[in-house]
């Protein structure tokens, strides 16, 4: 028989996975609609594709590294995982309602941590996955701002020379940059909800050990997929303008290098902010230009909310769980 218990976790769950395609769905799109390759709903579309496909791809690596390496047994409760995803859930609304891109993942990272704290001390967060998880977490913004713009550079010195028309031609292949962009997001983000949910599961007593069910996957795929759909048109305008005014050349180049640092990140179990991702891809390849041109004004509010996001949500979770005690 299903518990409260997990009646919540799958609530909580379903909630925090449609707010994930809400800020899911500008990190895909902002490009793409910014330099004109597609129109709001046709990218949207084609993203909530991406993205709810992404779930059932590259395994279960990110969702056993969340699900069975961060928390100690001890911690992996009922009450510590509504708690962390109250959390998560409620630093990432703000965010969104303020339009900064949040990353949703540390959201989730830090409400574990705060909730696992509370239970049971620092015991609670296992040492080596907390060191994988803020390595993945840390690592991938940078590699995303150094391949964007050296991918960037290499772009214009092969297309130098050419007329105007080539924009025509970044323009499509940002359509199918876009697709992958979205299926990597999916793979990685999504399999955090997966995680979150098997991990409800087991400490209920419905599952016996953390193996993922074919219907959790589905469950995931279709709460982040509408999310997307419906998008965080706030956040879409500050990644897509706000930085500088971004052109086919920066969009093609900023997707194709957060795209496949994401699906590699997927592959190794790391579980990166797909947003953090693409906005340092969209910074690098903006700088392959002229550095002067970022508007760092914006870019230092988002590093604000970035380095803010595991505190504050630890906390909130932290004091959730000594609440429902």
């Amino acid at each position: 028989m299903i518990s409260l218990n997990l009646l919540l976790i799958l609530s909580l769950c379903i909630l925090y996975g449609y707010i994930n395609g809400l800020h899911g769905s500008a990190s895909v799109v902002a490009t793409v609609i910014s330099s004109r390759a597609m129109g709001p709903r046709a990218a949207l579309a084609l993203a909530a594709l991406g993205i709810g496909v992404g779930p059932f791809l590259l395994g279960v690596a990110v969702a056993n590294t969340l699900g069975s390496e961060l928390l100690s047994p001890a911690a992996s409760t009922a009450q510590v995982i509504v708690a962390a995803l109250i959390g998560a859930i409620a630093w990432s609304t703000l965010t969104l309602k303020l339009k900064i891109p949040c990353s949703i993942s540390q959201a989730l990272v830090g409400g574990l941590m705060g909730a696992g704290i509370a239970a049971v001390g620092p015991t609670g967060v296992q040492s080596g996955g907390l060191g994988k998880v803020l390595l993945a977490l840390l690592l991938s913004p940078l590699l995303g701002l150094l391949s964007a713009y050296l991918l960037t550079r290499v772009t214009y010195r092969l297309s130098r020379g050419a007329s105007p028309a080539i924009n025509r031609w970044f323009r499509r292949a940002q359509v199918a940059m876009s697709l992958l962009v979205a299926v990597a997001f999916g793979a990685n983000d999504g399999h955090k909800i997966i995680a979150v949910m098997t991990l409800g599961l087991v400490a209920t007593g419905l599952l016996d050990s953390f193996t993922v069910p074919l219907w959790v996957v589905v469950v995931s795929a279709l709460t982040i997929a509408l999310g997307t759909l419906v998008g965080g048109r706030g956040v879409i305008q500050t990644l897509g303008s706000r930085f500088y005014r971004v052109r086919p050349v920066h969009g093609f180049s900023a997707q194709m290098a957060s795209g496949m640092i994401i699906l590699m990140a997927g592959l190794f179990g790391g579980p990166v902010s797909g947003s953090q991702v693409v906005t340092s891809s969209i910074l690098g390849s903006g700088s392959a230009d002229r550095v002067q041109m970022i508007r760092w004004g914006v870019v230092q509010q988002i590093l604000l909310g970035w380095v803010l996001t595991i505190p504050l949500s630890g906390l909130v979770s932290f004091l959730v769980y000594v609440a429902l005690a």
